[in-house]
């Protein structure tokens, strides 16, 4: 998409973190989008990473501002009471910010950052929030408070029907102002072809999280094994520091038979093609997940996909067609659903085809930009 030639304004951008998972490099996708339609665009991370290079990279101003977001390690009383410290420590440096840019819209980055959209509003500067979060495991009364401070928003962005349901169920008051916007996601181009010989490989694309159930991989490795199939496993992510104790636990299982050899730390890892180059089959075994943009990468380099049937995934995979479904926390119907593709490569054939097929109808990169330019500047006419 060839850049404009008229400038359009200014779009502060907040973020929680300046790593490059799915979120974060979904933005990555906005701020490109954004430039190339004139706008000026500045994105403030809560902390320093990867993604200040790669907004910079993608024409956008990009620095660290150093702010707190939400997250489970705030969920105490002392937490909070750090929360509160932490907050009150950034927001002159918000504040200052948001007066030297006079943005025309602030786009806020995920639900972890409320402040920043009652800053906005403060400053009377339409908002936008990006929301790729659709939990339900979570208490319900701390999925209405996270979800209250978008009635402040000028536009909700969702990244998907689950997403939108999520909100309907917690915040039913934001009605019209919510907008459908699945994520645009690039392939790799051309499709290389699974190494033909070695252990079948498995990847589980996503942090070492509880949530996203790496552990369930590890007992679909286990099951195979005992099976007698030369498999292995890549666990490409890295764990949050709340999730130190996790990763330890990840660590020293795959350490001890029958699963030591066969299970790879890759850590994080982006971009992901080279990993899924050496991969036959990506494991999805999140609990929960709005969308899940390891499936829709998995899917755009011509791997089978064997996904939890949960929230986003369905949007991604239709069982039979673009991938296999399984139960959460089913170890045993996983590892049932990766033998099938395993054995059967007309099914491993039909599956690559389909999944490559909705990835490229549902998640264009160029009909994300189209909406993405729209939802701002509609944002910045109100």
């Amino acid at each position: 998409m060839p850049p404009s030639r008229t400038p359009r304004g200014t779009v502060l951008v907040a973020t929680p973190s300046a790593d490059v998972y799915g979120s974060d490099l979904q933005l990555r996708e906005t701020v490109r989008a954004l430039v190339a339609a004139g706008w000026r665009v500045r994105v403030a991370t809560g902390s320093d990473g990867p993604l200040v290079a790669m907004m910079q990279a993608e024409g956008a101003e990009a620095a660290a501002l150093g702010f707190p977001a939400l997250r489970r390690a705030y969920a105490s009383p002392v937490g909070l009471l750090r929360l509160v410290r932490d907050v009150a420590a950034a927001a002159p440096r918000a504040w200052r910010l948001v007066r030297r840019t006079r943005p025309d819209v602030v786009l806020v980055n995920t639900l972890t950052l409320p402040w920043w959209t009652a800053l906005a509003r403060t400053c009377r500067v339409p908002v936008v929030c990006h929301v790729h979060e659709a939990e339900q495991s979570d208490p319900r009364p701390l999925r209405i408070a996270l979800a209250r401070p978008l009635s402040l928003a000028t536009t909700v962005v969702a990244n998907s029907s689950a997403t939108i349901a999520e909100l309907a169920d917690v915040n039913p008051r934001l009605g019209g102002r919510v907008r459908l916007v699945h994520n645009g996601v690039r392939g790799p181009g051309p499709i290389q072809a699974p190494p033909p010989e070695g252990p079948r490989r498995l990847v589980v694309v996503g942090r070492l999280s509880v949530r996203k159930a790496p552990h369930v991989a590890l007992d679909v490795l286990e099951r195979l094994l005992a099976q007698g199939r030369d498999v292995e496993l890549a666990l490409c992510g890295s764990a949050l520091p709340d999730q130190a104790a996790y990763e330890a636990e990840l660590h020293a299982r795959a350490s001890t038979s029958p699963l030591a050899g066969r299970v790879q730390f890759a850590g994080h890892v982006a971009p992901v093609w080279p990993e899924l180059g050496r991969a036959h089959v990506l494991l999805a075994p999140s609990r929960g997940e709005s969308l899940g943009n390891a499936v829709i990468e998995a899917q755009l380099a011509g791997r089978a996909v064997v996904a939890t049937a949960v929230q986003g995934h369905l949007e991604s995979v239709v069982d039979g067609e673009s991938g296999l479904l399984a139960p959460v926390d089913d170890a045993d119907a996983m590892a049932s659903q990766v033998a099938r593709i395993l054995d059967d490569p007309e099914l491993y054939a039909a599956l690559v085809a389909g999944g490559r097929a909705r990835a490229e109808e549902m998640f264009s990169p160029q009909r994300y930009a189209e909406e993405m330019q729209d939802v701002i500047a509609s944002a910045a006419d109100r």
